[in-house]
């Protein structure tokens, strides 16, 4: 029984084991601030929605492609000043 990849090819040859792994994927926007926004309906660290956060390992890179580059509009709405007591503040 193996203990798992030897890192030799048949032949004897070395794998490239830096490559074995590599993949061409978008990698998920996910900061690790996770929170839902109440009114919004976006992750405040990501920017994404529950749906998407929940479907993106099952998405194609097309489709995760393309909320990547929808991402950016989607800060402004986190952005507007929405009052509170530091609304009052003066400097």
């Amino acid at each position: 029984m193996s203990d798992g990849p030897s890192g030799d090819w048949p032949d004897g040859k070395a794998w490239p084991l830096g490559e074995v792994w590599r993949r061409d994927e978008i990698e998920s926007p996910c900061v690790k601030i996770c929170v839902m926004h109440p009114a919004e309906g976006i992750c405040v660290g990501c920017m994404r929605t529950l749906a998407e956060i929940g479907a993106w390992s099952a998405m194609t890179s097309e489709e995760r492609r393309a909320i990547m580059m929808d991402l950016p509009s989607r800060a402004p709405r986190l952005r507007k000043r929405r009052g509170g007591r530091a609304g009052h503040i003066t400097g």
